[in-house]
């Protein structure tokens, strides 16, 4: 396997310039999606090859119930300094193990708990009002999803700035951004250097919502002020992580300007001479060797396991 196997680990920082300019220079629909795929693509690659890392490190153990072929010297140099990232790989799995199993239980926890609390009210279609001095507002995923408001944020609004809040949460629902969102947390769990790349996400989700709800609504204007007013009063909802929220914090101002500047262009993949393009082409092949680099690991291992496996 040689280096190749740590390299799954690292090439995440390739991705890291994409992070920033994507959400800048790309229509944020298409930048939620190039970002979550290529966090999603990345952490998967870490995570094959810390695993290949951690069968040459139990197979170290002593009682292990792997074959004894398996902790051969053949076996131990296929990893270079194997004593050490083996016996560390096994801990970072677990860590990793224990990291993504809280994600997914406190996402579904407050999930649960907020369609619960929604059990005994009436909803007008998918809106569900809630009596809450708290401001707040927010897209619960489920089915149905909820587009969940307390009756503090709805008298901060003008009935014209409540069309785009709701455009704005049925944007996040219809979109899925739900899932977008767990994935890149997860990914980052794996890898903390795929962490930044959930921030871009975000920011990307609420552009791409905003973006729905200023075509919706017909006005750029509105929808912006309505942001603005929303992020001004808005408190994160009680009980938990907020999912994709029409007043989340962080870029508020970014939003805000760029709901008052023209409409982004819908363009696939940006120009290559740009640092947009840049970026996008180191993130791609970052990727790309990071993928060919887990796959190379694991079919060295393979072999190598193979030829020390007594028939």
């Amino acid at each position: 396997m040689g280096v190749f196997v740590y390299l799954p680990l690292v090439l995440p920082l390739t991705a890291l310039p994409i992070a920033r300019l994507a959400e800048q220079h790309l229509l944020p629909r298409r930048a939620a999606r190039l970002l979550t795929t290529v966090a999603a693509i990345l952490a998967a690659c870490s995570l094959v090859c810390l695993g290949l890392l951690v069968v040459v490190g139990t197979a170290q153990l002593p009682g292990n119930p792997l074959p004894d072929g398996w902790s051969d010297k053949e076996v131990r140099d296929a990893v270079p300094h194997d004593a050490f990232a083996g016996k560390a790989s096994i801990l970072a799995l677990v860590a990793v193990a224990v990291a993504c199993a809280f994600t997914v239980h406190r996402h579904y926890r407050f999930r649960a708990r907020a369609h619960r609390a929604l059990a005994g009210l009436r909803c007008d279609d998918d809106v569900a009002v809630l009596p809450d001095d708290v401001p707040y507002a927010y897209a619960l995923p489920g089915s149905p999803g909820r587009v969940v408001v307390s009756t503090a944020m709805l008298a901060s609004l003008e009935p014209a700035e409540r069309r785009a809040l709701f455009a704005h949460e049925r944007t996040h629902l219809a979109g899925r951004h739900h899932r977008l969102l767990l994935a890149a947390r997860l990914a980052g769990c794996v890898n903390p250097l795929l962490r930044p790349l959930l921030a871009a996400l975000v920011y990307s989700t609420e552009r791409w919502a905003d973006e729905e709800a200023a075509r919706i609504t017909g006005d750029r204007r509105l929808t912006a002020r309505a942001v603005g007013k929303a992020a001004l009063v808005a408190r994160p909802a009680p009980g938990g992580p907020a999912f994709a929220s029409f007043a989340a914090a962080g870029p508020v101002p970014r939003r805000v300007a760029a709901l008052l500047g023209p409409v982004p262009p819908d363009r696939g993949w940006p120009p290559a001479l740009t640092r947009a393009g840049v970026a996008a082409f180191v993130a791609a092949a970052g990727t790309t060797v990071s993928a060919l680099s887990g796959l190379n690991a694991a079919v060295a291992l393979f072999l190598v396991l193979e030829a020390a496996t007594p028939l």
